[in-house]
């Protein structure tokens, strides 16, 4: 494979990212404004977004620490709601798993929604790509929203309070989920799954430490796997 293969496939993942560009940063922003409100200092914000960089858990773990919960219940309830993190590794595996330990690190560390909903509809499209061509997409696809997602957390914890109370910025989580979902549901399998999870999520809306998303997670797969099975 040519340099030059591997390059346009980083290009191409740059340019796929930058749809996800204009939901990370509110999103970001938010999430540095709340944990400055919350007494947290510059540094631990901004050691919070780079450790961490998974702004479902980082605003669930805030919203504990807010009303003084136990350390393990806070830890506990950040986990389970990026439990999800683990379905993506195993999906992006077999694309992206055949390559020295400290790329497969490296990749870890990069994998959140986008990143791996990029990746797999990637896959979809050019299933016969190269590890390396494949993964020099996902760096792509990775680089632009780790930066804006760190940069804008600066910006809302330094400069939250000079923010217009009427410009709401809590729009940008959901908008960035139907961003990356609407695309995927091609097929009665992907359809069945969506639906089995938003049903069993609203109904399983009472189980303590959101561990109803997980449930209603992993029986979608289920579902969906089930419908693809029967369909083939």
């Amino acid at each position: 494979m040519s340099p030059s293969t591997t390059k346009t496939a980083l290009w191409r993942g740059v340019r796929a990212s930058i749809p996800f560009i204009f939901v990370v940063m509110p999103f970001a922003t938010l999430f540095g404004v709340a944990a400055t409100e919350a007494g947290m200092p510059l540094t631990q914000v901004m050691g919070f977004s780079l450790v961490v960089i998974a702004g479902a858990a980082q605003f669930t773990a805030l919203q504990f620490m807010i009303e003084n919960a136990p350390t393990l219940v806070v830890i506990a309830s950040a986990l389970a709601v990026n439990l999800r993190m683990a379905m993506y590794s195993a999906a992006l595996a077999p694309l992206l798993g055949d390559q020295a330990l400290w790329r497969r690190v490296l990749i870890s560390y990069m994998i959140f929604d986008q990143t791996a909903n990029l990746m797999t509809m990637d896959d979809e499209t050019l299933p016969t790509q190269t590890t390396a061509q494949r993964t020099a997409f996902f760096i792509g696809s990775s680089i632009p929203i780790v930066t804006f997602w760190i940069g804008s957390t600066w910006v809302g914890a330094a400069l939250g309070g000079q923010i217009p109370p009427e410009y709401s910025l809590d729009f940008a989580m959901p908008i960035a989920f139907l961003a990356m979902v609407a695309p995927a549901l091609r097929t009665l399998a992907h359809m069945a799954a969506a639906i089995t999870s938003v049903v069993l999520a609203l109904a399983l809306g009472f189980v303590p430490l959101n561990l109803g998303l997980l449930i209603a997670a992993v029986v979608a797969m289920m579902v969906g796997a089930e419908v693809e099975r029967r369909m083939t």
